[in-house]
């Protein structure tokens, strides 16, 4: 029997299947005529053994002949048509659930590519949706109209003569009881496999990424013993799920075969004592085989059923988790579209925040304004809570103690669309695509047009090497700009950023060594922008925390110190301590490490 969460799957999957019921009829509407051409040719049979063949009566005999094949090619004709229009069906079907998965993916969380890998998330959207496209509907397809038929056949053969259709009937208890039995060990075991094969393809991607490390410190043995411990785990369920697979085929394919004889030793007998016709008898093993090549198949059929269903399962997961704003009590748009539609003021005020309940805080009780057009850097060592400030104004992560205000509205009633379009953030981990320039700047926007995407890259000086390049906006970037110098990606990440229309620029400033040249570019652009836009940056620049209005020092969650350059160098703290430490280790000139 099918469980509950089943039934929920499989509705589901119908509530996409709705928008294609006209092929989907089409395909049903065959069933009626595929049961109409299964019955005809035993009876058929019957027709040309008893009535013609038996009596030596040839009249009519090739007329019962081009019945029998009018019947096989009616037959091939409603099969091909009811299979071809459900499987367009599940095709389209599967296509608009991953189109659906991948938009819903485009909403979750940021916390959640923090904490799922990449390998998982993709394997959700590839292999399980095909398994569910090849497994689901394929075996649905062959489910549904060979158990049709199968009770057709075995009515028919009821009416014909019941003693035989008894001989069918008896086997068919122990056949159900060892296949509901294999059906829940299957389910199981499908389950493992998903989620080992999910794990193997997300630990494979993190390899391939950071391979050109794994070779450098000669770390292959290491990695490849971790992989092959995920394709064992693998191999393992595959091979239970292989051993149930043939012992239910194989039982199925003994119990034909012990029946068949069954049929014969007793269908003989009643043929000689002239209780049964041999084209009865004939037909009956005939049709036999149409009872049980179903019965087998319906083995393999529930095993594609179940792995789908161990790949519903991870789909759901996916259909499910929350996206950035779903359960949150948020204010309408409409009612807060007016009071943002420029920056004017954001305010944290004793803001906490942990990452989980079990963990530590990383801020405790941050407090401080930033004002339109005001500049303020945020300087600490690693650890101390920087870019977790900028993680909650993006809201990356929203639950967090205290109040954060964006133009007087708490920022966790905000909406992201309604918030973030007030923000451009610059990370230091720029990420570029394998396309031109110009989509790496606009990002497919068709509101960001070819001007526009020039003059951002102006603004920030990257057009002083993007006009050198050999198809200057249309040059096309290697893997994450991998043909372009460190610099010149930073250039182009300012450049999107810019150019996403944001009236605040949140910056995690690189502390990659880059060219002389380069360098000067991105000093340039980041005084312009610390001149003309309101921004708050994490620092690491002398230059940039120079031409801050305020100056955070953070430790440990906590701000320690705050004021302009010239005030907390004057104050001998913190703040001096980390430029005193940056000449002693002689650092890149003007660069703040901690």
């Amino acid at each position: 029997m099918l469980k509950a969460v089943d039934l929920h799957y499989m509705k589901h999957f119908f509530k996409f299947a709705k928008k294609y019921k006209a092929s989907a009829f089409l395909g049903i509407s065959m069933l009626p005529f595929s049961v109409a051409t299964s019955l005809l040719f035993p009876w058929l049979i019957i027709q040309v053994i008893d009535q013609h063949l038996a009596q030596g009566n040839m009249d009519s005999l090739w007329r019962y002949i081009f019945y029998l094949v009018l019947v096989l090619v009616a037959n091939y004709i409603v099969e091909s048509t009811y299979s071809y229009s459900l499987r367009k069906t599940g095709q389209y079907t599967i296509t608009d659930m991953r189109a659906a998965l991948f938009a819903r993916v485009m909403k979750l969380p940021r916390s959640y590519f923090d904490n799922t890998p990449n390998g998982v998330t993709l394997s959700r959207l590839t292999s399980d949706l095909e398994t569910i496209g090849e497994s689901f509907v394929q075996a649905i397809v062959g489910l549904v109209k060979d158990s049709i038929n199968t009770i057709a056949l075995l009515v028919m053969m009821f009416f014909i003569d019941w003693k035989l259709t008894l001989v069918v009937v008896l086997v068919m208890p122990p056949v159900m009881y060892l296949t509901v039995y294999i059906r829940n060990k299957l389910r199981a075991t499908f389950k493992v496999t998903r989620s080992a094969l999910a794990r193997g393809i997300g630990y494979l991607q993190e390899l391939l990424h950071g391979v050109k490390t794994v070779q450098l410190y000669r770390a292959e043995d290491e990695v490849e013993g971790k992989y092959k411990g995920y394709t064992e785990e693998f191999l393992k369920a595959q091979l239970k799920v292989n051993k149930y697979d043939a012992v239910l085929f194989a039982f199925i394919s003994g119990v034909t075969s012990i029946t068949i004889a069954l049929m014969i030793w007793y269908g003989s007998g009643q043929v000689l004592q002239n209780s049964l016709t041999l084209g009865v008898l004939i037909a009956f093993i005939n049709t036999l085989e149409k009872v049980f090549v179903p019965i087998r198949d319906f083995t393999s059929q529930i095993a594609s059923i179940q792995s789908s269903f161990a790949a519903f399962d991870h789909i759901e997961e996916l259909f499910t988790e929350a996206t950035e704003d779903e359960g949150r009590a948020l204010l309408p748009s409409q009612q807060v579209a007016g009071q943002l539609t420029e920056f004017k003021r954001l305010e944290f005020k004793n803001v906490s925040f942990r990452y989980n309940e079990d963990s530590p805080y990383v801020l405790k009780n941050v407090s401080f304004v930033l004002e339109a057009g005001h500049q303020v850097a945020l300087v600490g060592a690693t650890g101390s809570g920087k870019s977790t400030i900028l993680r909650l104004i993006s809201k990356t992560y929203q639950d967090y103690e205290g109040s954060i205000q964006l133009n007087g509205i708490e920022l966790s009633e905000l909406s992201v669309d309604d918030s973030n379009h007030l923000f451009s953030l610059m990370m230091q981990d720029t990420f570029l695509f394998e396309s031109t320039v110009h989509f790496n700047i606009a990002l497919g926007k068709p509101e960001i047009t070819h001007d526009a995407v020039r003059q951002a890259a102006k603004y920030v000086y990257a057009d002083q090497f993007i006009e050198k390049l050999p198809e200057k906006y249309d040059f096309k970037l290697d893997k994450n700009g991998s043909n372009l110098s460190i610099g010149q990606t930073q250039l182009i990440s300012f450049a999107r950023a810019v150019a996403q229309g944001g009236q605040v620029m949140m910056l995690d400033e690189a502390t990659s060594s880059v060219d002389s040249i380069t360098e000067d570019l991105i000093q340039k652009a980041m005084q312009r922008l610390f001149a003309e836009k309101t921004v708050i940056a994490i620092a690491h620049r002398l230059s940039t925390v120079r031409h801050s209005d305020m100056i955070l020092v953070l430790e440990n969650g906590v701000i320690v110190e705050r004021g302009n350059h010239d005030e907390l160098v004057r104050a001998e703290g913190v703040y001096a301590g980390l430029l005193n430490d940056a000449r002693a280790l002689q650092t890149e000139p003007g660069l703040i490490t901690a």
